[in-house]
């Protein structure tokens, strides 16, 4: 039964697969990449609202079964074990977290937008022979053109969480974020991590920075983006020039909210 969960949410290509690598070193934890559980959560929860059996869930059921869903999906949880469950659409459902699981915490991986998009682009490059979920397999697209698919509000894969996030981020439970930016965690991953633990009241505990293990190879394939998940086994900041035009960088370049003050009014801890 899972008694403690936190969420790892925010942006893609940010840094929450190496998270993930990194807490799962903690026997007490479990994390991994994206898993299911966010999204049947969506489906269930609206089978549960309407259609023709909706009449036989109240509030104290849909919790339960809800609840129900983590229990199944992560049945190694036992008393004092934390199962970090992540999703980009955690942030939209920030509210519905606060019901079911009023002691969790949804830790957003962040990093500059026009970054994101550059590290599409080279994971694009570097699997020229492949076609990409990501933009329905579909050839022939411009650079431009992927923008803005990646960009869009309702279904983009940089568009959606980033506007998942804003609402979080602006909204009443934007304390229960903890947001990490990239540059963050892998220039420094031992302060963040004893940071992100003290947010969360865990135990320390000594994680290897330079043997860090975590690959999807299968699932990478299925999206038709190779490595896309696979983790470089020492944590290290690796500077490189960008592979996108110099236009579409400065076009996202005051896309990054979380790096303003002003804009930070409901004291969202930004680790």
């Amino acid at each position: 039964m899972v008694t403690k969960l936190h969420l790892i949410s925010g942006l893609p290509r940010s840094g929450s697969t190496l998270l993930s690598a990194l807490l799962r070193q903690n026997p007490r934890f479990s994390a991994a990449m994206t898993s299911p559980v966010a999204a049947l959560w969506g489906a269930l929860h609206q089978k549960m609202c309407g259609g023709e059996f909706g009449v036989f869930f109240d509030d104290t059921r849909r919790q339960a079964m809800l609840r129900g869903v983590l229990d199944a999906y992560y049945p190694e949880a036992s008393i004092g074990h934390v199962v970090f469950d992540t999703n980009r659409t955690w942030t939209g459902r920030a509210a519905l977290l606060h019901q079911v699981y009023p002691e969790s915490r949804i830790i957003c991986c962040v990093r500059d937008i026009s970054w994101i998009i550059d590290s599409v682009e080279r994971m694009l490059i570097k699997n020229p022979l492949q076609l990409s979920r990501i933009f329905n397999f579909q050839p022939g697209h411009s650079v431009y053109s992927r923008v803005e698919i990646l960009m869009d509000s309702d279904k983009g894969l940089i568009g959606l969480p980033w506007s998942n996030l804003r609402e979080a981020w602006f909204g009443e439970h934007a304390k229960r974020l903890i947001v990490i930016p990239y540059d963050t965690l892998v220039c420094n991953p031992q302060h963040t991590l004893q940071r992100l633990y003290q947010e969360l009241g865990e135990a320390p505990f000594a994680h290897d920075f330079q043997n860090v293990v975590y690959d999807e190879p299968d699932y990478d394939s299925h999206i038709g983006m190779p490595g896309l998940h696979k983790v470089r086994e020492k944590v290290e900041f690796q500077e490189r020039k960008a592979c996108i035009p110099p236009d579409i960088f400065a076009k996202y370049a005051t896309a990054n909210f979380w790096t303003k003050s002003e804009l930070n009014a409901r004291g969202v801890i930004v680790l």
